[in-house]
């Protein structure tokens, strides 16, 4: 048995299955070039638009509570700056089980995220409201900040105008010129079918789901706990 691709073959595979598994293959290895290839479609993007304040957050889990404003978040010398927008705002009896779950795995990889770029997790409920919060699920490596007093959630189309939350995600860049948007998770508001799934690049879990016979299903989505 003889393939055109690579010569690992598993225990009883057939002939039938390694020719289907060599199709596979091949439109894996495309989808990896393609998506490498959006991504340095992504990184020649021309600066956004300029901030338009520096927004001043509440801090809602670090040691030292307090303020902090937009341009004191790009520490270490690092000009990049991802703001995930969570879903839990003053009026919501409990956070968003989707969000939820993906910053559960946030919170493990943000130490190594946090080499590279600065990260930030911000939501509208007040700072101690995610305060709780965050000791309940045990984050303690996400920075979570509370938008409440400010209005970046409506700016940066992570609220609607009838206050809704809505689980954006942005990237903005600092410059001698000053802070810039760069990038905007914009799949989330354009007509896509069924859900925009654009943070999906970001949640490993549904990949884990898409290797199984079983894939991601119709019904299943995360909960904030499981029996």
């Amino acid at each position: 048995m003889t393939g055109t691709l690579h010569a690992v073959r598993f225990p009883g595979e057939s002939d039938a299955y390694r020719a289907a598994r060599d199709r596979l293959l091949e439109r894996e290895i495309e989808l990896r070039g393609a998506l490498e290839a959006v991504a340095a479609l992504r990184r020649e993007l021309p600066l956004g638009g300029r901030v338009k304040e520096d927004y001043v957050f509440d801090e809602a889990n670090r040691a030292a509570a307090g303020s902090i404003a937009l341009s004191k978040l790009f520490e270490g010398g690092k000009r990049s700056l991802i703001v995930y927008s969570y879903m839990y705002g003053p009026a919501a009896e409990q956070p968003c089980p989707m969000c939820t779950s993906f910053l559960d795995g946030v919170n493990a990889y943000a130490p190594h995220i946090t080499q590279r770029v600065n990260l930030v997790v911000v939501a509208r409920s007040p700072a101690e409201r995610l305060r709780a919060w965050a000791a309940r699920r045990g984050w303690d490596r996400l920075r979570l900040l509370s938008s409440a007093s400010n209005t970046y959630n409506a700016d940066y189309a992570a609220e609607t105008p009838d206050g809704q939350q809505l689980p954006a995600c942005n990237v903005f860049t600092s410059t001698d010129a000053g802070i810039f948007h760069f990038w905007s998770a914009e799949m989330l508001y354009a007509p896509t079918p069924g859900h925009a799934r654009h943070v999906d690049l970001l949640w490993p879990i549904w990949s884990f789901f898409d290797l199984t016979p079983e894939g991601r299903g119709k019904d299943w989505l995360p909960k904030l706990s499981y029996p």
